[in-house]
Formats: structure tokens, C-alpha cells, sequence
């Protein structure tokens, strides 16, 4: 940690001599990304905290950084024996950072606050800015970035060559897309829009890329108006292919950092920019009439076509296959001794990287064994890895990138012997889980509306989790992928036939043990009455979800049945591409249990 307070040092002679009161660190970067290049990794390096989301304030005296409950177990480990306090959001007494601020500059002699405006979304900016003039007229400066004066071996720009996906996969050419694009954008009364998600870019045009861990992207801007687009990226990324493929249709390129540049040369009357993601800098250089509107990309993009359908069924299939060997080699394994959670989690990961079309790991997988598993996300690291005994639960959360499909999986497996309390833990979440997946709803209704049926009956045992029931994963594309979910928060999206979304809850009980089950599921058609179109899930994900750890009379009859016919289709599908003594395990895996219930 000493480390970190070097940094800090570093960045507050910085301040001092910029005048700045406190300086602000996000998560995110220029495209507002949840996963980013290390290059953007700013918090992270002032902070030592790793997760996926958080916010690090710094005053010239003291440091506090916020985070929300998947990562509250993790970052309070991370900034041990750092100046950081942790602030825990949404949880009662947890200040927000403008007031923070405001308390912590009442006396400073600068209550001037910085902000990098390239790496924050305009919207926030915008907010920040109104909140910290009604805590006593505090300022804010947004073009200033301290990380190029105190980041010394800050990692470069990533420059891997950007590829082709085939229209067998993407099932939609790109001049298709640009032609839906446009007709939304005049539905919107705009003439044009600044694509600034990397996923957004790549689904639009075709493309994919390796900029980002984990996640098929290029860094780029697509700068879209009424007779032509441009991409804006390192030319040196396309290769001659690439370059050809654009032009026919009809997209130029530009250099990444001309961006600017071909916004203040932008000659439509308006630009459709959504303040939520697109960072304050952008937003603000544009000279033209603005549409303050969400991006109409990520509603086209998250309903997928018959190609990314039937390329997420392969997917699941080949993924399938791996988790099957997987889970047929892991609890002898465990019994020999020598396995720890990172072991496993390599295994997997080779089981999988056997399967035709296989790319990456979707996301660092998650492998927490016992107290582990009550971290919602936590990744296990020489330093905290731990050895796993043939008892007691291990929660499972992991992924794959396929060129014809993204898969993410959760199980909670029994290793050996577990408690009362346990198997009651994971009957109530794998009742949360099936409540949902067999839930019928009406054609556009959001994913708010159908959160609590997988919470029901723990709220019944004053149980909750305080992450999302589901979320949308992308066509070898992300892993999280919106605008829809399922969670408590009000989100208006609605949910459509052709979606991808998952089906996650969980129950985590600190410093004893944690539970998740999730499977893809896609909405598909159900009926159509008098009072219009219903729709169901149909689940993607095809491996056998443990019995061992059961209460098997705590399910109703429906569940079990559910529960039973999963099984069926999970054998149905696998089993023709597995080995006698795979088929045996398998077939023993997916054994009734409705007679059981």
C-alpha cells in the first residue's frame, strides 16, 4: 500500500499546483465502457480497488471511494492500509460524493474539483457540476487529466488489427443496419448520431475486435448522418480487407483523436447525443442543436436475428459439452486433493478453449469456494486463492466468447457433504430462478415488472440480494448488454421477443458461504388474446444444475416438473456428443426428482 500513497502524493503536488480542491477518478472511459483498455484504468492505479465499478474522490487531505454491493466485501480488502474509506452505496448513512465533497472543501483553500471531461458521460458531469454549486459554489474543471503527469509507465492505446464478423453470424449486412439506424434517427426528428459504445460500433458495422479484455470491441467513435458515416480510429487497426468492406458500405475513416475535429465539422442542423453516455467533452464541443435522447443502437442491437439466434443455440451446445466434462472431473478432483479455485477455474477454461469457434473467456470467471461465494464478485488471485475440500459449496460464475455466440453461466455445486442452512440457501434461490424462467408476461413489459417473481419466496424468509435478476448479453459481443434488465431499479425498457437476458438470483450470507444459479434464457413468442401478445423464456443454457445440495420437498410440483424437464432437454441435447462414460455421469446429473417433491 505503499504504493498507492506514493500516487497519491504524486497526484496532490499535481492539485496543488492546479489549484484543485479534489480530483475525481470514474470507473469508466471515453465510450463510458464497463470493461476498459488498460490505458483508462485511472482509478484503479490511484486506488489499488480493481472491480468493475467504483468512483475514487481525492482532496489534499483525505480519500474516499465508492462502490456498490457486489464489490463491498472486495474493496474493503483492496484499500486496507490505504488513506481510501470505503463508501457503500445505497446503504443508509453513505454520503454521496458531491456532498462529501462538500463537507470535506467547507475550509479548503481550493474548492475548485477536477474532472477528466473525456472520460466521464455529460449527464453525470452535468449533474456533478449542479450539485456541488448548491454545496456553497464549489467549481468544476473538466479539461485536465493528472494521470499523464503521474502515471509514468501508463499502458499505451491497445492496437490490435480490427476483423471481419461473417454475415453467416451477424445475419444483418451493415448497410441494413445503417439504413435501421437512420430511419430511428428520423423517427427522432435528428439528422444524425455520435455512436460512442464500442459494442454499439462493432454490432453496427460488423466488426469485432481484442481492445478489451474479455469483451470482442475496437476503440473507435462512428460519427452517423444523413448520406455517409465515418469511424474515427487508428487506421493503422484496419487492415486493406476492412478498409475495402467500409467503403462499400459507405463508411469512411479517420484518425481516434480527429473525433473532435469531425464534430465541430459536422454540417447537419441537429445530432441526436445521449447525455448518458456520450463523455462531457464530446458533448460539449458539438456547435449544432443537440437531441438529448438515448441512442436508438442498443434497442436494434439487443434484439437479435434468426443467424445470432440459432449461433447462440451452437454456442450453448459447444458450451454445453465443456461444462458437462467439467463438472464430471470436478468433484473426484476435489477428493484427491490439490485443487483450489484457481485450478478449477483453469480447467474450465481449457475444456472450453477445446470447443470449435471458441475465442476468450466471456469475463473473468468467478470461482468462490465457501466465505468466497458470499463475495457477489469475486476472482480469485494467488493471493486470496483457496483450496477447495470435498465439502461445503462452490459458487461457479463463468463465460465464453464464440465467434457465433457469448455464454454466461452460473452453477453452486456441492463439493461433499453441506449444511441444513445450505441447502436451504440454494432451494430458495433455484426456486427464484425457475418462478422466473417459467414466468408468462405481457409483450412489453419491462424487466422491473418481473423482478420480484425471483425473489418471492426468499422475501417470505426475509432473505434479498442487492444485484440485478438479469441482464442482456451481446452476439459474440459483451457479456452486459442493455438497455434492458431485470432488477429492483426502475428500468423502462421493454422486454421483446428475440432478447437474450439472463436469469441470476442469489442469496450471499458474509463470511459463510454464497449461492447463484443463472441460466441465458431468450424470449420467444407465447400467445396472443383478447388482451394482446404474451411472451415466455425459453432457456439457452444447456448444463445440469445440481440436485445434491436439494431440498427437493421444498419445491411445488410445478418446480420440480420444470426442474425435471430442463434436465431432459439438457440430456437430449448433450448427450449425442459425449462419450459412454460422459453419458453415464450425465444421465445420473439429470435424474428425476418431481417424485422426490
Amino acid at each position: 500500500m505503499k504504493e498507492i500513497q506514493q500516487r497519491l502524493y504524486a497526484l496532490r503536488d499535481v492539485m496543488r499546483r492546479e489549484h484543485l480542491g479534489a480530483f475525481i477518478f470514474p470507473s469508466t472511459d471515453p465510450h463510458n465502457g464497463e470493461y476498459v483498455p488498460d490505458h483508462w484504468k485511472g482509478r484503479e492505479f490511484i486506488s489499488g480497488f480493481d472491480g468493475s465499478a467504483g468512483t475514487a474522490v481525492v482532496t489534499m487531505t483525505s480519500a474516499a471511494l465508492w462502490t456498490d454491493s457486489r464489490y463491498f466485501l472486495a474493496a474493503e480488502e483492496q484499500l486496507k492500509g490505504t488513506e481510501f474509506v470505503l463508501m457503500k452505496e445505497k446503504m443508509a448513512g453513505t454520503p454521496g460524493i458531491a456532498e462529501w465533497i462538500g463537507g470535506q472543501l467547507k475550509d479548503a483553500e481550493s474548492t475548485e474539483v477536477g474532472v477528466d471531461g473525456m472520460v466521464n458521460p455529460a449527464a453525470w458531469v452535468e449533474m456533478l457540476i449542479a450539485s456541488l454549486r448548491q454545496c456553497g459554489g464549489i467549481t468544476v474543471r473538466t479539461n485536465f487529466d493528472p494521470l499523464k503527469q503521474i502515471w509514468p509507465h501508463r499502458p499505451a492505446l491497445p492496437g490490435d488489427p480490427v476483423e471481419l464478423q461473417p454475415i453467416a453470424y451477424a445475419g444483418e449486412t451493415c448497410a441494413s443496419k445503417l439504413s435501421r439506424i437512420r430511419r430511428a434517427l428520423r423517427d427522432r426528428h435528428a439528422d444524425g448520431l455520435l455512436v460512442t459504445a464500442l459494442d454499439d460500433i462493432a454490432w453496427t458495422l460488423n466488426l469485432r475486435g481484442t481492445d478489451v479484455h474479455c469483451n470482442p470491441v475496437f476503440v473507435g467513435y462512428l460519427l452517423i448522418d444523413t448520406g455517409k458515416a465515418t469511424l474515427f480510429v487508428e487506421r493503422r487497426k484496419l487492415p486493406p480487407e476492412v478498409v475495402r468492406y467500409l467503403e462499400e458500405n459507405g463508411v469512411g475513416t479517420d484518425d481516434y483523436a480527429n473525433v473532435l475535429k469531425g464534430l465541430k465539422g459536422y454540417f447537419g442542423y441537429n445530432i441526436l447525443l445521449d447525455p448518458g453516455s456520450t463523455n462531457y467533452t464530446l458533448y460539449k464541443s458539438v456547435g449544432c442543436r443537440i437531441v438529448r435522447e438515448q441512442s436508438p443502437v442498443p434497442a436494434l442491437k439487443a434484439v437479435k436475428n434468426e443467424a445470432e439466434i440459432a449461433g447462440f443455440r451452437r454456442s450453448m451446445l459447444r458450451d454445453g459439452i465443456a461444462l458437462v466434462r467439467f463438472l464430471k472431473w470436478l468433484k473426484p478432483a476435489v477428493a484427491e486433493g490439490g485443487q483450489t479455485e484457481l485450478t478449477v477455474a483453469r480447467r474450465l477454461t481449457a475444456l472450453r478453449a477445446q470447443q470449435d469457434g471458441f475465442r476468450d473467456i466471456s469475463f473473468d470467471t468467478i470461482a468462490g469456494y465457501q466465505e468466497h461465494g458470499a463475495i457477489v464478485h469475486y476472482e480469485p488471485t494467488p493471493a486470496t486463492d483457496a483450496g477447495l475440500k470435498p465439502e461445503g459449496l462452490l459458487l461457479l460464475d463463468s463465460g465464453a466468447q464464440y465467434q457465433d455466440g457469448t455464454t454466461d453461466v452460473t452453477r453452486t455445486v456441492a463439493l461433499g457433504p453441506v449444511t441444513d442452512e445450505q441447502r436451504r440457501i440454494y432451494t430458495l434461490v433455484l426456486k427464484g430462478h425457475i418462478q422466473l424462467s417459467m414466468l408468462k408476461f405481457p409483450a412489453g413489459a419491462s424487466g422491473t415488472q418481473l423482478d420480484a417473481v425471483a425473489r418471492k419466496d426468499m422475501w417470505r424468509e426475509g432473505l434479498n440480494y442487492l444485484h440485478g435478476t438479469g441482464h442482456g448479453v451481446g452476439a459474440y459481443l459483451n457479456v452486459h448488454e442493455g438497455p434492458h434488465q431485470i432488477r429492483m431499479e426502475w428500468k423502462p425498457a421493454p422486454l421483446k421477443a428475440g432478447m437474450t437476458v439472463t436469469d441470476e438470483p442469489g442469496i450471499y450470507l458474509p463470511g459463510r458461504f454464497g449461492v447463484r444459479t443463472e441460466n441465458l434464457l431468450l424470449i420467444t413468442p407465447y400467445r396472443t388474446t383478447e388482451f394482446g401478445d404474451f411472451l415466455q423464456f425459453e432457456p439457452l443454457t444447456l448444463c445440469p444444475i445440481d440436485t445434491a445440495p436439494l431440498v427437493a420437498g421444498m419445491l411445488t410440483e410445478e418446480e420440480a416438473e420444470w426442474l425435471d424437464a430442463y434436465h431432459r432437454n439438457v440430456y437430449e441435447k448433450l448427450s449425442p456428443y459425449l462419450d459412454d462414460e460422459e453419458q453415464e455421469w450425465l444421465r445420473g446429473a439429470t435424474a428425476q426428482i418431481s417424485s422426490k417433491a
